[in-house]
Formats: C-alpha cells, sequence, structure tokens
C-alpha cells in the first residue's frame, strides 16, 4: 500500500502537472471504484485542480466550480461512463468547492499520460482527464478495493479523517499520548490510522529498525526515553524517504511505487544481512502482510514466533540467532 512517502511523491508529480488545469471529464471504467453518489461526478467536470493534498493515505485533488467560468470545450469533454447517481439539468456542474479523493488501498497505482490517451480497461479503474493530461488509476489482481469518492466542501471531507496523528508535525508529547491511550504492540500502533496518520507495513519496519525495538513490544511498556526515541525513528525515516522520493517525482512521474525499495533495511529483505549487524533479517507472516525485523538489532537475539510455521516445528522452531 503507498503510505506516506509514496503519497508526498504522487502529490509532488500531480501539483507539478494539474495545479490550475481544467477536469474535462472522467471515464469511470470500473463501477466498483465510485463510492459515492451524491455529488454526482458529473459535477466535477470542468472544474479547475486549486490544489493536492494528503489525507492520511488518500490523494486530494480540491476543485473549484465557478459560475462564470468558460466551460469546457465540448470536442474535448469526456463523458463520465457508468456513474450511478447523475441527477440535475443534465448533470450540470454546479457552483463551489468539490474534493476528489482516491483511496489506492495495497494494489492501486497512479500513471501519467498525454492529453486523450487511450486507456485499456483492465486493470485501469478511470481515468482523469485533464488540459495538460490523462490521470490514470489501476489496480492489480481481482479484488476490487481502491476507491474513489466526490465530496463537496471541506466539512463533508472532513468526515473521511481517521483522526490519526500527522507525526511529521507533531510534538514528542503528543506522540506518547497517541500511542499510550491503548495498549496495542508498535507494530499495530504504528499502522493504524486512527492513532498516526500515513504509515503502513513497510515504512512502520523500517522505523522500528531504526529505533531498535521489537514489532510485538507493547506500547505501555516503554518509557518516556524509548518513545522519543521511536518518535525520532519515525520522523528520520519517513523525512527520508519523503525527500528521497519527492526528488525522484521532481524528474519523472513515479511509475513504479512498490512498498519493497532498494535502501531498505529490513522491510522485504527476509534472509538478507542486517546493514547495520549482518545478522539474517527475520519474519512474521499473518493474514495478507509480513512483519521484517533483525533479532540482534530488536529483540535481543529472540527470533519472534511465527504463527503458522512455529505452530508446525513446535520444539524445533529455533528460540535465539544461536
Amino acid at each position: 500500500m503507498p503510505e506516506l512517502p509514496d503519497i508526498e511523491a504522487y502529490i509532488e508529480a500531480l501539483k507539478a502537472r494539474m495545479l490550475g488545469e481544467r477536469l474535462l471529464g472522467i471515464r469511470l471504467l470500473s463501477p466498483f471504484f465510485l463510492r459515492s453518489v451524491d455529488p454526482p461526478l458529473e459535477a466535477a467536470r470542468g472544474a479547475r485542480v486549486e490544489g493536492v493534498e494528503r489525507l492520511g493515505k488518500r490523494i486530494v485533488l480540491e476543485l473549484s466550480q465557478s459560475g462564470d467560468a468558460d466551460p469546457p470545450d465540448a470536442a474535448g469533454a469526456v463523458d463520465v461512463a457508468d456513474t450511478p447517481g447523475e441527477t440535475g439539468a443534465a448533470g450540470a456542474p454546479q457552483n463551489g468547492r468539490y474534493f476528489l479523493v482516491i483511496h489506492l488501498m495495497i494494489a492501486g497505482r497512479l500513471h501519467w499520460k498525454e492529453p486523450g490517451a487511450k486507456v485499456a480497461k483492465s486493470p485501469s479503474l478511470a481515468a482523469f482527464e485533464f488540459t495538460s493530461g490523462t490521470l490514470v488509476v489501476t489496480e492489480a489482481g481481482k479484488k476490487r478495493r481502491a476507491s474513489l469518492r466526490l465530496m463537496r466542501g471541506r466539512e463533508a471531507l472532513a468526515e473521511l479523517d481517521q483522526g490519526g496523528l500527522e507525526l511529521m508535525s507533531a510534538t514528542p508529547e503528543e506522540f506518547r499520548a497517541a500511542l499510550r491511550r491503548e495498549n496495542h504492540t508498535l507494530k499495530r500502533a504504528l499502522t493504524d490510522p486512527k492513532i498516526l496518520s500515513g504509515i503502513g507495513n513497510a515504512y512502520s519496519d523500517e522505523i522500528l529498525h531504526r529505533a531498535g525495538l521489537s514489532p510485538l513490544k507493547q506500547t505501555r511498556s516503554l518509557g518516556d526515553a524509548e518513545l522519543d526515541g521511536l518518535h525520532e525513528a519515525a520522523l528520520s525515516v519517513l523525512g527520508e524517504w519523503t525527500d528521497r522520493l519527492r526528488e525522484e517525482a521532481r524528474h519523472a512521474f513515479p511509475e513504479k511505487v512498490t512498498a519493497f525499495r532498494a535502501g531498505m533495511a529490513v522491510h522485504g529483505r527476509f534472509g538478507a544481512p542486517c546493514p547495520v549487524c549482518g545478522t539474517a533479517v527475520r519474519r512474521i507472516v499473518y493474514a495478507d502482510n509480513e512483519c521484517d525485523y533483525c533479532p540482534r538489532c530488536q529483540t535481543e537475539g529472540r527470533i519472534l514466533a511465527d504463527r503458522s510455521l512455529s505452530r508446525l516445528l513446535k520444539d524445533d522452531w529455533p528460540r535465539t540467532v544461536d
């Protein structure tokens, strides 16, 4: 799933290509992608892009629809296809401020193409036609988890906010309070959008490795010094990766967003040597995810039990790296 650094890279690239541009139309290629009906999607046609921002792991396009704006060129306009809930006088755009909200979930990705580009229906979910180019949303696999919503006004947009702390602007005191509200493992706390905003599976592994903390340690078992160290680790990891990916996005649109990046310390590096101590990286596999960690740097040499493999091996499961 694209996380805070990846979303910020997308935003960097989108701002350069669409700020001030007009949305000529939307080709909705999968009806399951659209999760709102009021206002109708057609209400956004002809609006100008006033801003691009992040809301948790969502990408938000702020659109201004003014009554005195010139209507889009009929020859260049694109009809909204397969859109439920189109009402009003021929779907006429209404005055006001709208927000297109895209949540890519696990397998959704963005692509930028030339204006009027032909777009294959699969794996594409939608194509947004701007005067400057075409933004295409795709989703790999058969599960349709990515979503699109059109919201009218900031109050409606705020309803999508899950309440997680924006870590990059949070004080150490706010960070400690957020993690201690409930008692969870550090892995769960870092990835819970109701606790912290924008962090997922990949960067939580990197943060915990940088902090030298076990992913299974309980939040309320940590003292102030350990939580402050975790806060500093989170700021440094997210800051470094955000700066790196933004810089790359200034030169080319980020077409290959992945959770497994060269230069990561532990995430996606099962069996590879830890860049700090050389110990083989271990993992815990659960559901559709895995948690990667260094047993020497994070768990005092202990190998954490895997819910499936450790039960299978029982007494043969190694307890330590030694």
